[in-house]
């Protein structure tokens, strides 16, 4: 039986960015998979379970190229199909977890996660069966925001091999055509989508301050300096009440910003998105 570890030396601690940052670039990897030294890993895999090898090992350019390779192979539905998909570089989270515990710490017991850990590295999706093994391409493109958010404000935030895309607008999914065809996304359709969160994002894709013009609002404190900007009050779909504060940046273009509904004043909302004094913001002689 293993030692209890209830405390990591200052060398292991040491480890634990190296080993953030390996498993984030392997979970972020866009390389595509060798099918020639990825049969191997499967099998071993399967051996490390005490499983028969499988039959065949099938390749898959995205999640939808695998989900109809399967659906000819069973009778499961695509939902199932798509919960049964497994390890592989998108759980690089979980597995780096247990990588560092197994190669840093020296935890016993957990080695037949090895395969695991080495089939992370080389590819996308696996779905494991009796008879046949699926092992999906990892995407070519994958697009993050700041906070490590998918992200793509021009195109698919994924983009398979394939043609298979997932557009995102920071974390949250969203229709294709509306960044593949901006036309199709007017403040009428934004105002009026069911889905709130991505009613929010349709907004913030079309810019609050062209939602504004389309809405009735009520002055609440209008500053003379256009760069600190003019505060209103808006009534938005399903939502309610919402501050905004209208402002112009220093290179002429306008826009809008959500603030919180205590601000009385344009000058506090500024320095509210600045998180600075109001005093202090009206000091300043350049505001970007």
């Amino acid at each position: 039986m293993s030692e209890k570890i209830e405390n990591l030396t200052p060398e292991q601690e040491a480890q634990l960015p190296v080993y953030r940052d390996r498993w984030i670039d392997i979970g972020l990897s866009t390389e595509p998979i060798n099918k020639d030294t990825i049969e191997g890993v499967v099998n071993e895999v399967y051996k490390s379970a005490g499983l028969a090898l499988p039959k065949n090992i099938l390749f898959a350019d995205s999640p939808k190229h695998a989900v109809s390779i399967i659906s000819e192979l069973c009778d499961d539905g695509p939902h199932k199909i798509l919960r049964d998909m497994s390890y592989n570089n998108h759980e690089a989270g979980r597995l780096g977890f247990y990588a560092f515990f197994r190669e840093v710490v020296g935890l016993d017991g957990i080695e037949k996660i090895d395969p695991l850990l080495e089939l992370a590295k080389r590819c996308g999706w696996i779905s494991f069966y009796d008879d046949v093994c699926v092992v999906q391409e990892k995407p070519m493109t994958i697009k993050m925001d700041e906070n490590n958010l998918l992200h793509g404000e021009t195109g698919p935030a994924i983009e398979y091999r394939d043609g298979f895309s997932v557009y995102s607008w920071h974390g949250v999914r969203i229709p294709a055509e509306w960044i593949a065809n901006p036309e199709s996304l007017t403040p009428q359709v934004a105002l009026t989508w069911e889905n709130l969160e991505q009613r929010r994002c349709a907004c913030e894709i079309l810019g609050w301050v062209n939602i504004l013009k389309e809405l009735p609002n009520k002055v609440l404190d209008e500053d003379d300096d256009p760069q600190v900007g003019t505060l209103v009050r808006v009534t938005l779909p399903d939502v309610g009440d919402e501050n905004f504060l209208r402002v112009m940046c220093g290179t002429g273009r306008e826009f809008a910003l959500i603030v919180p509904p205590e601000m009385t004043t344009a000058l506090a909302a500024n320095a509210w998105t600045f998180d600075i004094d109001p005093d202090l913001l009206k000091q300043l002689e350049v505001r970007t």
